[in-house]
């Protein structure tokens, strides 16, 4: 009995959450009366703006991962190789970000940067730019550093350290060279979170005024009937793929060492 009400709980979820996008990805078939056509996605991949929006996002995605990495990387190697006490405070700021709304953050950021304080970042593009990364980073940061710190439960960290430093590695040689590859399967998979947040993401980028991908799907659904559809399968697509992705990396990640007993 336990095991039939096991899938049909399971079953009433993959209905709930299927049924919709089924019914989406038909709508988005509709555009020419009478048959089922691609022309709502054509319309949508051959709209410039859709170009342009989408290759801004993946750039801010890479520019955020490449930050991301840079920076949680070495606190988290750190953090658990001299300071292993600090560690549930560093997880309690990390988780931070899913606790405080995205509008709140962004609000701060404004008032903080805007043209009138002592570093006046939305004041250029490029500054605008810079902030928005930095936002980024903050919403994937519970994401980016728990992916790294599971990796990093995979090696012997201080084993690896010590190696290097008795052959004459220098901090930077032994994160670049020894950590980092060691973890790569984990940075890859707090990678592909990333990119699926970033592109999806829409209240940063509305406010802070930039080119970006959620803002384009926002503006397109209020002017299009089938295109807007045909956008959302496109964006559902790529988040799963960005799942599919972290799955396949992660059948190549390090099994944890057995603990003795």
């Amino acid at each position: 009995m336990r095991k039939f009400w096991a899938w049909a709980a399971l079953i009433a979820g993959i209905v709930y959450f299927i049924l919709p996008l089924v019914g989406m990805t038909e709508f988005s078939l509709k555009m020419r009366r009478g048959v089922y056509s691609f022309d709502a996605y054509a319309r949508v991949l051959a709209d410039p703006r859709f170009q342009e929006t989408f290759l801004y996002s993946v750039g801010m995605a890479v520019a955020t991962i490449i930050f991301g990495v840079l920076l949680i990387v070495p606190t988290a190697y750190w953090v658990r190789l001299r300071l292993p006490g600090l560690r549930p405070y560093i997880e309690f700021i990390t988780l931070l970000p899913l606790v405080i709304p995205a509008i709140v953050i962004v609000f701060g950021y404004i008032r903080l940067y805007n043209t009138s304080s002592f570093l006046p970042l939305t004041g250029s593009t490029l500054g605008t730019n810079i902030l928005l990364m930095f936002g980024y980073a903050t919403l994937a940061l519970p994401y980016m550093y728990r992916a790294v710190d599971t990796g990093l439960r995979t090696i012997d960290v201080a084993t690896l350290t010590e190696a290097a430093q008795s052959l004459g590695a220098g901090w930077v040689t032994i994160l670049a060279r020894i950590i980092l590859p060691n973890v790569l399967v984990a940075v890859l998979s707090g990678a592909f979170l990333t990119f699926a947040i970033v592109i999806g993401e829409f209240t940063m980028a509305a406010l802070l005024n930039r080119p970006a991908f959620g803002p384009f799907m926002q503006l397109l659904g209020a002017n299009r009937a089938y295109e807007p559809a045909a956008l959302a399968v496109i964006a559902f697509a790529i988040t799963w793929g960005c799942m599919a992705l972290i799955q396949v990396v992660s059948r190549f990640a390090p099994k944890a060492p057995a603990q003795p007993h």
